[in-house]
């Protein structure tokens, strides 16, 4: 630890050699020309950054997501900003609530925070804030900042605490200083407010439903309430929802727009597989409450599909509970009723009556599932238990 304090510190020192000044302009035509060299090397620094998240292995891939994610972007984004920045957005595998943004326009999105909204207004509020964060130069205002106060510290500590957390060791590890503090501790209070408050605007311009944008973080707030679950990073943690409730709220309070959109179809069929792929990231974090309302919600826009009843055969034969077991073979003989071609249901029968003592069961499902796969990653794993059974 003491290691990576030091490599930060010096690299704040590398990159902030320049002025201290903390209030600077949005970004145009005018400032632009005009970045000084501490702000120019962050640009740098953030590259550097991206190139290592992109070989990471965790960005998760989708074309088609992916250009409506930027279709959007661009649509909330001022047209004279457009001429100097060229936003990026991409989308991190990863369950946790969590969206950062790098000062050169590269917006990062956790699967987890995407799979939970409902329609593309409150897609918008999320870009938005983080629109904000990018034209409004808080990367550099924040650095500078930090280089003048030793609260600095303090953010070190939030961030270093969280690298003990084997659940989120992956993403943390491959984040840079700046990935680092625009992710997991976020900015002060006044440039979050000023993100809401920006943000909201072009949201608002953009032509979207204001009312939904305090509604995704009131149901963030309420999932992690009922489920006692503690987020690690910035839109996880309950003190931060909170403000930006009130903060939305209170513009809302000051507005009539009765000609808004939702576009609540579109975004579902566009971010339809993440929520399940979302949803399979929960069953492997062991959040299973979240995985099973993951699972639901996909099958609700596509209710016939074989791999959303064998998660939740998986959800109920994983978390093991009194009459998990039966509620499981029922999803997986909902998912080959679909899928006869589907191995991984047969697997999952294979287990539980592997379990329950039942051999000639366990076995058939077992070699239906090799029959199916015959190259299945798990294949010995598999036959050992093929072997078991036969010496029993």
């Amino acid at each position: 630890m003491v290691n990576v304090l030091i490599k930060i510190a010096l690299l704040l020192l590398l990159i902030l050699s320049g002025c201290a000044t903390t209030s600077l302009p949005p970004i145009t035509s005018s400032t632009f020309a005009t970045l000084e060299e501490d702000e120019k090397g962050l640009w740098r620094r953030s590259e550097e950054e991206q190139r290592i998240i992109n070989r990471s292995g965790l960005i998760y891939k989708d074309e088609e997501l992916e250009n409506y994610l930027n279709e959007i972007a661009r649509k909330l984004t001022p047209p004279e900003v457009l001429n100097y920045i060229q936003f990026k957005v991409k989308v991190i595998k990863n369950p946790y609530l969590n969206a950062f943004s790098y000062p050169n326009g590269v917006i990062y999105v956790h699967t987890g925070i995407l799979a939970r909204m409902d329609n593309e207004a409150q897609l918008a509020t999320l870009l938005g804030h983080e629109i904000t964060h990018i034209t409004h130069r808080h990367a550099v205002r924040t650095f500078r900042d930090i280089k003048n106060k030793t609260a600095f510290l303090a953010t070190l500590q939030v961030s270093l605490a969280v690298f003990k957390d084997d659940i989120i060791r992956e993403i943390v590890n491959i984040l840079g200083v700046i990935g680092t503090i625009a992710a997991v501790s976020g900015y002060s209070k006044k440039l979050e407010t000023e993100a809401d408050i920006e943000g909201f605007k072009l949201m608002l311009n953009a032509g979207y439903d204001p009312y939904e944008a305090p509604k995704l973080f009131e149901y963030l707030k309420k999932e992690l309430e009922d489920e006692q679950i503690k987020e690690p990073f910035f839109f996880g943690t309950h003190p931060r929802l909170q403000e930006r409730i009130q903060n939305y709220n209170s513009f809302l309070a000051q507005l009539q727009y009765p000609n808004v959109t939702k576009n609540t179809e579109v975004f579902l069929q566009k971010t339809k597989n993440v929520i399940l792929d979302n949803a399979f990231l929960d069953l492997k974090a062991g959040r299973f409450n979240m995985a099973k309302r993951g699972a639901e919600k996909y099958l609700s826009i596509k209710p016939d599909d074989a791999r959303a009843y064998y998660l939740l055969g998986e959800i109920h034969r994983q978390k093991g509970e009194k009459d998990d077991s039966e509620k499981a073979k029922e999803n997986y003989e909902k998912a080959i009723s679909l899928d006869p071609s589907f191995p991984d249901s047969y697997k999952g029968l294979g287990m539980i009556y592997y379990k329950q003592g039942e051999k000639a069961l366990a076995k058939k499902y077992f070699e239906l599932y090799l029959s199916l796969y015959p190259k299945a990653p798990d294949k010995a794993y598999i036959e050992e238990y093929l072997k078991t059974l036969q010496e029993r």
